[in-house]
């Protein structure tokens, strides 16, 4: 019996069109569900519309509540995504990013009115100085998290499909230049454990052997970088790139999920810009801090933030809890 029967018609199956029941009901289950993202089998349109509202969300507003809903959402959504590795790469690289970036500020920027100490230079040190230094650094890891998510759901075919027809050219050199970067990496990973294997690698030997053993490398990915452009230019002029009148294939549809969400994401947007263009998330550091409070205008546009902000792990634990019932009930 397949999942698309009567039984099992209100459960979203767009990504996942191919499995019977059966197979849903065997060992595979805990993989299928553990490596599905329901948000990003949704139309690209929206998914580089709700990217396009977080980013540009978190790189303007700087009202405290605004900057933690944002880290908050960036951070849930990039471990939700990515496991266990976003939670060593947020520990290990932004943690650390974060502590330098708010400490940096107040020993540069001596602003404000309420002076907590003096440093050795004679020059005072602020509270707002230190204030305006967190958000700064909440800021910055909250941009990092968004454009890590934004790597994983908005894939290069999904940005051809956007952009193919408005500027085809850029398009598709921003699309080989995104694939080419983790490409590239896992290259380094053969060619390197390849010269570990035979004692040539960077690891072995002096100072100066271990630069040449560098080199040796750096020679092979050049040489395997332009092999690979030509292989690319020749399967593109096969496939008739560039010719008047070729036409391109989509799997992409715009149906009425993606219409509801095309919907939510313009109210909560609309809303959030329109009590910012209010003030009604407006904030200062400088001279000292002040901006909207507890109103309950401004924390309504706070609860649209954050209901945007996280609107795909909602997504996701909804249609999870979706397929835990089908399997219950098979």
């Amino acid at each position: 019996m397949a999942v698309g029967t009567e039984k099992s018609a209100a459960v979203n199956v767009y990504f996942l069109p191919h499995f019977s029941r059966k197979t849903l009901c065997g060992s595979d289950w805990t993989d299928i569900l553990k490596d599905r993202d329901a948000f990003s089998s949704f139309h690209p349109t929206i998914n580089f519309l709700y990217f396009g509202l977080v980013l540009s969300f978190s790189m303007l507003f700087m009202h405290p509540a605004c900057l933690v809903i944002s880290m908050a959402g960036a951070l849930t959504y990039s471990i939700y995504l990515r496991g266990r590795k976003a939670v060593r790469f947020h520990l290990l690289f932004m943690l650390p990013l974060m502590l330098v970036t708010a400490l940096i500020n107040p020993a540069f920027n001596h602003e404000g009115a309420t002076i907590l100490a003096y440093l050795p230079t004679g020059n005072p040190l602020t509270l707002e100085s230190i204030a305006y230094g967190v958000a700064a650094a909440t800021m910055l890891v909250s941009v990092m998290s968004w454009f890590s998510c934004y790597h994983e759901i908005m894939t290069s075919d999904k940005f051809v499909y956007l952009f193919g027809r408005i500027i085809p050219a850029l398009s598709l050199i921003l699309s080989m230049t995104l694939r080419f970067v983790p490409k590239f990496k896992a290259q380094v990973r053969v060619v390197s454990r390849a010269q570990r294997c035979v004692g040539r690698d960077v690891s072995n030997g002096g100072l100066l052997r271990r630069a040449g053993n560098g080199l040796t490398i750096l020679s092979i990915l050049v040489t395997w970088s332009l092999e690979n452009a030509i292989e690319t230019a020749d399967s593109m002029k096969s496939r008739g790139y560039g010719l008047p009148g070729r036409t391109a294939f989509s799997i992409y549809r715009f149906d009425r999920r993606d219409r509801n969400a095309l919907v939510f994401l313009l109210s909560c947007g609309g809303y959030v810009i329109l009590g910012a263009c209010r003030n009604a998330l407006s904030w200062r550091y400088f001279p000292t801090m002040k901006g909207t409070g507890s109103e309950l205008y401004p924390v309504s546009v706070c609860a649209a933030y954050l209901a945007l902000c996280l609107a795909p792990v909602i997504i996701d634990v909804r249609e999870n809890r979706r397929w835990i019932r089908l399997r219950s009930a098979a």
